[in-house]
């Protein structure tokens, strides 16, 4: 069996911390270096369900899209859920390490997930990484379609294909519209806006929308009108688990580790119940 700074090590050449963003905590949060690792369970947050269910599970490392203390913290005092976290952690040995914006940014990485997981083929990174002289790496991704489907027919796609959460898939633009290709982003992408437009594509498809961006992109849908389809962020981002499980998998083999790579099935996207509004939207209420 791997150490665990082995099986850190393989991962830090996936995704190395130095491509993170400079606002971004990525890496290890716990763990002993010189301990055996035989299970791996990768999910997106680092909530106490998900701990539990790696101690459960008897891993010794948990792998997490999101890191835990984001901005940092001066205590890991077991009365905020964030140190009851690590103190399950601690008490199971059980380490977590954090791929974040250096996931999102590599090749393959959290989009290219997406788009798998939605059948499209990528094109391009929608912001290339600039560091990378083939071209490859970078945020988001401008994809293809194998045959040309309304928004509202790929939103359909995109709530079957995704993990079901309460929100669903939100839209705006025309349903009936015909989208050839389009850009994907897991996670928040209302940054990204610019470069969708930019990029030339049929609709943009992410998380976490926000009401004056989208609301500012759609009144100029003059210069640029696309579609954008809204999808719950943790839906987004959870193909990447699967991705990076098998990722690990294949370097295990090849080093005849015999690691057990799991991927959480816990939902962590924080909304549990969705009320829909009337089909008539043509005016608001008096």
């Amino acid at each position: 069996m791997p150490r665990l700074s082995e099986v850190i090590a393989a991962l830090d050449a996936l995704w190395p911390p130095e491509r993170a963003e400079g606002w971004d905590a990525v890496g290890t949060v716990c763990g002993d270096p010189d301990q055996e690792v035989t299970r791996v369970l990768f999910a997106v947050d680092p909530v106490q369900d998900v701990v539990d269910e790696a101690v459960k599970l008897g891993a010794g490392l948990l792998v997490t899209h999101h890191p835990l203390y984001l901005r940092g913290t001066t205590t890991v005092a077991a009365t905020g859920f964030k140190g009851r976290a690590v103190h399950t952690l601690i008490k199971n040995d059980v380490a977590l390490h954090v791929a974040h914006t250096n996931a999102d940014r590599a090749d393959p990485g959290v989009s290219d997930a997406l788009a798998g997981a939605l059948d499209l083929r990528v094109l391009r990174p929608l912001v290339p990484d600039p560091t990378d002289p083939e071209g490859c790496r970078g945020l988001g991704r401008v994809c293809e379609l194998d045959h040309p489907l309304t928004v509202r027919e790929l939103a359909a796609r995109a709530a079957e294909r995704l993990p079901a959460t309460a929100q669903g898939i939100r839209v705006a633009g025309d349903p009936e519209a015909l989208v050839r290709t389009l850009a994907v982003s897991g996670g928040s992408g209302d940054s990204l806006l610019d470069d969708v437009r930019a990029a030339g594509v049929d609709a943009f498809l992410t998380a976490d929308l926000r009401h004056h961006p989208a609301a500012e992109f759609m009144a100029d849908r003059a210069h640029s009108p696309l579609a954008l389809l809204d999808a719950a962020h943790w839906a987004t981002e959870w193909p990447w688990c699967e991705l990076a499980a098998a990722q690990l998998d294949e370097i295990s083999d090849r080093h005849g580790w015999g690691l057990r790579v799991h991927v959480s099935k816990t939902v962590t996207d924080p909304w549990t119940a969705h009320a829909a509004s009337p089909t008539d939207t043509s005016g608001a209420p008096n």
